[in-house]
């Protein structure tokens, strides 16, 4: 093995852990918005990873510039879907989670468990 495939083959690995680790905070963190985060940070960067890793196998080629492409087109996107779901939680009065809804016994929803 090259240089290049052990450098893509780690790119594809982070990006593989780095959305197992984003799949975990969207099942642990308590409301909308923390998961929000941790799906908004993750997806990103895990696609940055993967897309990098690929471009390495590829190289210098077509497809290498069309993934460049889809990664610039999810580079603005994905922020901004993120961004426009959670404003439009706080437009339909979605409140955050905090400590004091636990401490009442309210769980993620607001419901009493």
């Amino acid at each position: 093995m090259d240089i290049l495939q052990i450098l893509s083959a780690v790119l594809l690995g982070l990006g593989a852990i780095l959305g197992v680790v984003g799949a975990i905070g969207i099942l642990r963190f308590p409301d909308f918005y923390t998961r929000m985060h941790a799906s908004g940070i993750t997806d990103t960067l895990c696609t940055g990873f993967f897309i990098g890793g690929l471009m390495l196998q590829f190289g210098m080629t077509l497809a290498s510039v069309k993934l460049l492409l889809i990664f610039m087109f999810m580079l603005f996107t994905c922020p901004t879907a993120t961004h426009a779901l959670a404003k439009a939680a706080r437009h339909g009065k979605l409140k955050p989670w905090t400590r004091a809804d636990a401490d009442a016994g309210l769980s993620n929803e607001g419901r009493v468990s």
